[in-house]
């Protein structure tokens, strides 16, 4: 999976707090009963990251995402601190497209794609999951998403240098 993120932190590294405080923010649910099984969904979906088959993912984040107060400091701390901690596993790849890498015509809105094979097939289908507030819509990825995703991806941080710039914000908090 391939995931290109504006505003917020992937949902996939989302702590509990961070993913209220987005639900909460925009005030997305008439009915605040939605809140915890929307959390709860997305932490079940983070098991992925740590299963037995674990899904393979490169997230390029945007710094500002990195930096906007969702849900105060101490929410964002621990987010942060926990992006660290996810960034450790084998299968995750974080880059992050600095506030310095200047106007990039490719920021365009967040988008995610999977790729996956069928059994006994060698064919690979690939999907654009465009994440609302209110769930996923798939849709088949239009040509060129992902070279658009590649662009994005090469004016991003280094692996390294992304961290480092996670953990100075992380301590700026």
């Amino acid at each position: 999976m391939r995931t290109w993120e504006l505003a917020f932190i992937p949902g996939l590294f989302q702590t509990p707090d961070y993913a209220r405080a987005v639900a909460v923010g925009p005030g997305s649910w008439e009915d605040p009963r939605e809140i915890e099984p929307f959390v709860e969904a997305r932490l079940t979906r983070q098991a992925r990251l740590r299963s037995e088959n674990p899904l393979e993912l490169w997230a390029v984040i945007h710094e500002g995402a990195l930096r906007q107060l969702v849900g105060g400091r101490d929410v964002m701390r621990q987010q942060l601190g926990h992006l660290l901690d996810v960034a450790a596993l084998d299968t995750v790849r974080i880059q992050v497209v600095s506030y310095l890498s200047g106007a990039n015509a490719d920021t365009i809105g967040a988008f995610s794609i999977v790729s996956s094979v069928s059994p006994g097939h060698w064919t690979s289908y690939t999907w654009t999951y465009l994440l609302l507030l209110s769930g996923w819509r798939a849709k088949r990825t239009p040509p060129g998403t992902g070279r658009t995703f590649d662009r994005i991806a090469r004016v991003g941080l280094a692996k390294r240098n992304a961290l480092d710039l996670i953990d100075t914000i992380r301590k700026e908090m």
